[in-house]
């Protein structure tokens, strides 16, 4: 019983090692391009972002989390349409946070913690929204993601991903080459693979859909509701 017992605990503790140093590589790298992020990817940027801030209305009374939020230009949106919207941003990179900060300095509304999302430091159902844009590809053990986004997530909340589709022909050939040459990628999925993970995690889909933007970007937004609200 003894070495069963530590043979389970060796395992475990390689199976937390391995979910670890993914996000290590990812925060590594963005740590690395945090200063000119915004500069190289700003078209990309405004685009997807400004598409999933209409294509999901958010209420002005809802408390929103938003899952990797890099330099914190979701909330600028946000905020836009209504200067009082709670919200809280996490991302597992400080640079990237320190831009959001300064960005949204002016507000004593919006919080930015560094954090990780397979490890989200708040209660159980405190949030009405959750989003995750343009960060789920990287999500090495996305199961244990969406249950820690469904256990902070309320009853009658809703969660809303906008990700790479691999419905689409060359985000399909951008995610083999990806997975081959950077090593904090982790994978894309295709609509019906993502729907998949959602519903093995307890969700229910209430809106799906597909959008490309410009030649080379295939994305898709979801929003999804816990299966018993």
């Amino acid at each position: 019983m003894v070495f069963l017992k530590s043979v389970c605990e060796s395992l475990l503790f390689k199976y937390y090692l391995k979910i670890n140093m993914s996000e290590v590589e990812v925060r590594a790298q963005y740590e690395q391009i945090a200063s000119i992020y915004d500069i190289r990817w700003r078209k990309y940027i405004a685009s997807t972002l400004t598409f999933l801030s209409n294509w999901e209305q958010i209420d002005p009374k809802s408390t929103v989390l938003d899952v990797a939020c890099g330099t914190g230009e979701f909330e600028q949106l946000l905020l836009d349409k209504n200067s009082t919207q709670k919200i809280i941003g996490i991302d597992i990179s400080e640079n990237m946070l320190n831009i959001a900060r300064r960005k949204n300095k002016t507000y004593s509304n919006v919080e930015f913690y560094q954090a990780s999302v397979n490890s989200l430091p708040f209660q159980d159902y405190i949030f009405d929204v959750i989003v995750c844009a343009n960060a789920f590809h990287y999500f090495e053990q996305p199961q244990i993601a969406l249950a820690e986004i469904k256990r902070v997530l309320k009853p009658n909340g809703k969660l809303i991903i906008l990700d790479w589709s691999k419905d689409f022909l060359i985000c399909r050939i951008c995610d083999w080459l990806l997975q081959l040459f950077d090593s904090a990628h982790q994978h894309c999925y295709t609509q019906a693979e993502l729907y998949q993970l959602l519903v093995a995690a307890d969700f229910k889909i209430h809106r799906i859909t597909k959008v490309r933007f410009g030649i080379i970007w295939g994305l898709m937004a979801v929003k999804v509701l816990p299966l018993n609200s």
